[in-house]
């Protein structure tokens, strides 16, 4: 019984993993779309949203049915809890990458700034790292690395804030640009938001491995949890 309960939870960290996967690729698509003008691309991450909100109630159904059959304590509920908690943070970020993929086919031949283009292209590729990094850190369990990487969102919060400033001066110099640049700043603010939602897996991460409820932020010290 106990060999099965164990198979079952590890079948949940790999599919939890196969859509942390999917959702970065979401995310990697929506942006690359957005910045090459790529609506075909924006369409196909519209259209494979289903995937990524279907295995977020898969998720949350074998976790419910391994509660109520398995009656799991301590350490094995808290595996449980974290993946219903962690793959309803990256469902959120799956959204956000649809938002950005609607905000590329909204367009529609806007005056473009290749400056802040970039700008949102690296911060991009930043929160990408991040759920590459944060998914890595849940499969080792390691608090350490989860920490640090909730404070790496301090970088992304101020890519947020410069474009936002950078947009707000386009648009005073040239009144063409007022329209794409709300553009810019929506994304920007989809993008911010998914490395908000890297940071509350880090605090699942934590709990799974201490019990402990945290909210990470810049000033969070490892002696804290």
């Amino acid at each position: 019984m106990r060999r099965l309960f164990e198979d079952e939870l590890n079948d949940l960290h790999v599919r939890f993993s196969e859509m942390g996967m999917m959702v970065n690729e979401a995310i990697y698509k929506s942006v690359k779309a957005f910045i090459n003008h790529d609506k075909q691309l924006a369409h196909e991450v519209i259209d494979d949203d289903y995937k990524i909100n279907e295995r977020e109630t898969d998720l949350e159904r074998k976790s419910f049915e391994l509660i109520a059959l398995q009656q799991p304590v301590s350490t094995d509920l808290r595996i449980i809890v974290t993946i219903m908690k962690a793959s309803s943070d990256l469902e959120r970020m799956g959204d956000h990458a649809v938002s950005i993929a609607k905000s590329t086919i909204r367009v529609k031949g806007n005056t473009r700034v290749p400056d802040i283009e970039k700008d949102i292209a690296d911060m991009a590729e930043k929160v990408k790292t991040m759920v590459e990094e944060v998914l890595d850190a849940y499969v080792k369990e390691d608090r350490k690395r989860a920490l640090t990487i909730a404070k790496e969102d301090v970088a992304i919060n101020a890519y947020s804030d410069n474009i936002y400033d950078d947009c707000i001066q386009e648009m005073q110099r040239d009144s063409e640009t007022v329209v794409g640049s709300m553009d810019y700043m929506l994304v920007a603010s989809y993008l911010e938001r998914i490395g908000d939602y890297v940071t509350n897996i880090c605090e699942w991460i934590i709990y799974l491995r201490t019990g402990k409820v945290v909210e990470l932020n810049s000033n969070a010290k490892e002696d804290d949890f």
